[in-house]
């Protein structure tokens, strides 16, 4: 059998095993390719509203990266990374594992029967934790989610779910926190949606005694919010007036930020890092600053077909904003994390970096200031917001 054949066997016990709900985990390791730091990659199954798809978790040096996949791409993927950028692989099943070892030209591919193995969950709707029961809670209906029967409004069926997808994500994040009282800073609060719900799955579901702050420029909003709040007996929860790059941050463990504009979202950033807050969450919105420079810029040649049209041009433009973020906050001792989140009900931005801090500061430094010097250099980039903000 020939090593193309073999790599198209272990494709084939994939697809099957996906199929057919077998598929456990499928682990590649011992890359090689062009990547910086991605050390491994697994892929798993998940049953999304979309349908199935293959989820693969990209495990960088200090970051995570999840892509969800429909099935042809993720499997034109597989073969490519099979073919040229990982030397192993291991495929797990309720039936059988299969192990895929590649040296040079060489390849050996194994299976072993497994017998009493049971099938993982695909549900990609996780144990939750649901703060939001409907009911007679005055910010519920304040915020127009339910009616004055406690019940949710057929028309905020989305926005109520979302809400409750934001606590699922940020609720164990805000736990993990080492301090009694953590104080959560929410910049550009807006209504509050995630305030009010944060607050009150802390309180009232957690027992998790916080303070919640959410910074807001528009004064009848910072008003609503401030008499909501105690409308609803939610003593640990207030909104201030201000701007993002005005407020000062300091005592601060939790900074947040969704879909700030631009660089608002660096502002957060700068006053998370500024603060030493040990956790800073933000879900980016538009990414001007660095798309004018690159179209002002001369980014390589080898990216021509990647930049001359518009929308992929403002692609790579948020890719690129955005992982210099990342980069920019493992630089100042963060553990960072992107992946998917939920949009909102007026935008489609979805990706959500998460960082906490962990104390690498120093470590990798040069490391990680090339990374970001070839980044800009490869796409024709001056210099990022966030790097005049942290005086780099």
């Amino acid at each position: 059998m020939t090593a193309p054949d073999r790599i198209e066997e272990l494709i084939s016990a994939t697809k099957s095993a996906f199929l057919d709900g077998s598929l456990v985990r499928l682990r590649l390791a011992g890359y090689h390719g062009s990547e910086p730091d991605l050390k491994s990659v697994d892929v798993k199954k998940i049953t999304v509203k979309g349908g199935d798809k293959f989820s693969f978790t990209f495990h960088y040096k200090t970051r995570d990266i999840i892509k969800n996949l429909i099935q042809p791409e993720a499997l034109g993927n597989l073969r490519i990374a099979l073919k040229d950028e990982f030397r192993s692989a291991q495929l797990s099943t309720t039936g059988f594992d299969m192990a895929f070892e590649r040296n040079g030209d060489k390849i050996r591919l194994k299976r072993t029967k497994v017998v009493g193995r049971e099938a993982v969950s695909t549900d990609h709707n996780r144990a939750k934790n649901h703060p939001l029961a409907g009911g007679n809670k005055p910010y519920l209906n304040a915020l127009g989610i339910t009616g004055k029967d406690g019940v949710v409004r057929n028309d905020a069926q989305d926005k109520f779910r979302q809400i409750n997808k934001m606590v699922e994500i940020f609720a164990p994040l805000i736990q993990a926190i080492k301090a009694d009282k953590p104080r959560i800073v929410d910049m550009g609060a807006g209504k509050g949606y995630l305030d009010f719900a944060l607050y009150d799955y802390l309180a009232n579901v957690a027992n998790r005694p916080a303070e919640v702050v959410g910074v807001e420029m528009r004064d009848k909003l910072v008003t609503d919010g401030n008499t909501t709040a105690a409308e609803s007996g939610f003593d640990g929860l207030s909104f201030v007036p201000g701007t993002i790059i005005d407020y000062d941050a300091s005592g601060a463990d939790a900074v947040i930020a969704l879909h700030a504009c631009d660089t608002a979202t660096d502002d957060a950033i700068f006053k998370g890092i500024a603060a030493g807050a040990s956790l800073i969450a933000v879900a980016p919105c538009c990414h001007k600053q660095i798309r004018r420079q690159m179209e002002a810029g001369k980014a390589e040649d080898k990216l021509d077909v990647l930049l001359r049209h518009g929308i992929f041009m403002e692609r790579q433009a948020e890719m690129v904003t955005d992982a210099l973020r990342a980069l920019l906050l493992e630089l100042n001792g963060y553990k960072t994390k992107v992946f998917e989140f939920v949009s909102d009900a007026h935008t489609p931005k979805n990706n959500l970096i998460v960082a906490e801090k962990d104390g690498r500061a120093g470590r990798d430094r040069d490391a990680i200031l090339k990374q970001i010097a070839d980044t800009k250099a490869m796409y024709g980039i001056e210099r990022h917001y966030l790097e005049g903000l942290l005086g780099l």
